[in-house]
């Protein structure tokens, strides 16, 4: 590879992260024009999926795409939807050459986009920075090839491992600036979603707060029965910003009622003893078009996520202070009894926020 081609796929690539969390189901792409050694277009996939990235970065372009090299950084869609397939605007525009780092895993792509270039004569270069798109793209990916969202599994704890005391005083064991990071990991995610004890006891908006964002992402909570409070921020702002709710077949159907009355979206799934099935949550969201979902807790949801092998990249934070053992775990119990059954992940960034540590771990294949 080039150092140039490696420069603008670089870009690309940091183009199409602006819109992650705000794309689904459609992956986030970014786009770089170049000619003659100047780049004539930038552009990323729009909120709400459309326009693709491709699109948007040939209107800024305009004649001067014309013979110009397109770093893309996911192969150009091939089929027509509710636009014109990206490959052949490319096509018609009169780009020279196309770079991008792989071929695009939805049936409807896969290898297409590239052969519509090839035959209309446009060089093609792949494999240019594959791991980090794969990684950018890995929820969407997810969900086309699994059925089912990348999830990422937030845990701000103190150093011994407790999320709140004895009495439940939670808040704040992390500082201002751990809380303004978790605010934008809310914003890169579709959704964010709790389970239904942690939406009880914290009676959280779980909304992206001071970043100036305009499209929110949707809110899950995850509670069998619920039996959350009426009056809850949630149920006040349920019309307000998306709150999807997740139950088994047990609730109320009084209850199921008041909650849709108040603008939320119920989705039933199959129990697990006294839990809802980990797998059926996640497949359920990822039919509805999630690609990337935000978990921060409580305890009982993450261990069953944790427990089903469904957390994909994991995100600590770790406070200065130690709470004792009466202090609450930040995980229920999992029932391991050998390390070589504990779910493992790959260490990738560690760094102060603050005056908190951040650790973020990733599955060794992300």
């Amino acid at each position: 590879m080039s150092q140039t081609d490696h420069r603008y796929m670089a870009l690309a690539l940091s183009l199409g992260r602006r819109g992650q969390g705000a794309t689904w189901p459609n992956p986030a792409v970014g786009c770089v024009i170049v000619n003659a050694g100047r780049i004539v277009g930038r552009g990323w996939t729009a909120a709400g999926g459309r326009p693709h990235a491709e699109p948007a970065a040939l209107a800024q372009a305009g004649a001067a795409a014309r013979g110009a090299t397109a770093y893309v950084t996911l192969e150009p869609c091939a089929h027509t939807g509710q636009t014109r397939p990206c490959a052949q605007a490319l096509i018609d525009a009169g780009v020279a050459r196309v770079v991008a780092p792989l071929e695009d895993v939805d049936a409807r792509v896969s290898g297409q986009g590239f052969a519509m270039l090839r035959a209309a004569g446009i060089e093609v270069t792949t494999g240019i920075l594959t791991a980090e798109a794969a990684r950018d793209h890995a929820g969407f990916f997810m969900t086309r090839e699994q059925g089912r969202p990348l999830v990422t599994l937030k845990l701000a704890s103190s150093f011994d491992g407790r999320i709140a005391t004895a009495s439940g005083e939670s808040q704040w064991i992390t500082g201002p600036q751990a809380r303004r990071l978790v605010h934008l990991q809310r914003a890169s995610h579709d959704a964010v979603m709790v389970g239904g004890g942690t939406a009880r006891a914290d009676d959280p908006t779980l909304t992206v707060r001071d970043l100036g964002v305009a499209r929110q992402p949707v809110r899950v909570v995850v509670s069998r029965r619920l039996d959350m409070p009426l009056l809850s921020n949630l149920a006040r702002t349920a019309g307000e910003v998306p709150l999807w709710l997740v139950h088994g077949a047990d609730a109320d159907p009084a209850l199921r009622q008041a909650w849709e009355g108040m603008g939320a979206r119920l989705i039933e799934v199959r129990g697990a003893g006294r839990m809802l099935d980990a797998g059926d949550i996640l497949a359920k969201l990822g039919a509805a078009g999630l690609t990337r979902v935000f978990c921060e807790g409580g305890g009982a949801l993450a261990a069953s996520l944790l427990g089903a092998d469904l957390v994909d990249q994991l995100i600590g934070f770790t406070a200065g202070l130690a709470l004792g053992a009466e202090g609450r775990p930040s995980l229920s119990a999992m029932g391991v009894e050998r390390l070589g059954d504990a779910p493992r992940f790959k260490l990738c960034e560690t760094r102060a926020v603050g005056n908190d540590v951040l650790h973020i771990w990733r599955r060794a294949e992300l």
